[in-house]
């Protein structure tokens, strides 16, 4: 990130904390607790080959910061990323989609839940204890699904947080996906985005979000993830409210 984009991110987030005067401990969503996941997965291969995706872990990251500004007690579980730890949020570091499903089990009961990691949805049934050596034939490897995170929390039945946020990145027909997802999954909220290609989603500082709810979308505009995470954290703590 330039300069200029970490100052400003850091300034939205002191804007938040004090919004209400006395900083986090007295916003709008104190005496809740949010469980955040972020990032990317790594579903190991070999010891030095994994599946991935190109997810860089900023808009998890700038949500779970927004939410601690609120005052919400936030946890953050986090696959692979090179941010830093978000000020006042408990980070939880986790590899693959195994491991970010137990540690989302581990940090229920929670208020809030947004789910806004990038799991990889498959993993290798059989990884490989030593790296793989080239022979003239590509490896081959079966494939078996990850774990659901959102579903699993979304059906958790009576330790279900009270709302639970998903994210859908889509290429092509976004909304109409997003609105299928949230059907599915059975959460409350989808936010949506375009990862198509030539997007600067993934990986990049801004995003271009749909919040699907079941009943209307709201379109918003391009604004920096930091941004986004701060209107979200608003809508959360205007729910509850």
């Amino acid at each position: 990130s330039e300069p200029a984009d970490i100052v400003a991110a850091v300034l939205d987030q002191l804007r938040s904390a004090c919004r209400n005067g006395n900083g986090p401990s007295r916003g709008r969503l104190a005496g809740k607790k949010a469980i955040v996941t972020s990032g990317p997965t790594h579903e190991a291969l070999d010891p030095v080959r994994y599946i991935a995706n190109r997810s860089s872990g900023r808009q998890g990251h700038a949500i779970a910061a927004a939410l601690a500004a609120e005052g919400a007690e936030t946890v953050l579980i986090s696959g692979p990323t090179v941010l830093a730890d978000p000020l006042g949020v408990t980070v939880n570091k986790v590899g693959s989609a195994v491991d970010m499903m137990a540690a989302c089990r581990d940090a229920i009961p929670a208020d809030i839940a947004v789910c806004a990691a990038a799991v990889a949805d498959w993993r290798a049934a059989d990884p490989v204890s030593e790296k793989i050596k080239k022979n003239g034939k590509p490896p081959h490897f079966d494939l078996v699904e990850n774990p659901d995170i959102l579903a699993s929390l979304s059906q958790a039945g009576d330790s279900r947080p009270a709302l639970v946020v998903g994210f859908a990145a889509e290429t092509g027909a976004v909304v109409e996906k997003a609105q299928a997802k949230r059907a599915r999954k059975g959460c409350d909220w989808i936010i949506a985005n375009d990862v198509s290609p030539g997007t600067d989603t993934f990986g990049g500082i801004t995003n271009t979000v749909h919040m699907v709810d079941g009943k209307t979308v709201e379109n918003w505009p391009t604004m920096t993830k930091e941004q986004v995470g701060t209107q979200l954290a608003g809508r959360i703590a205007d729910h509850f409210e």
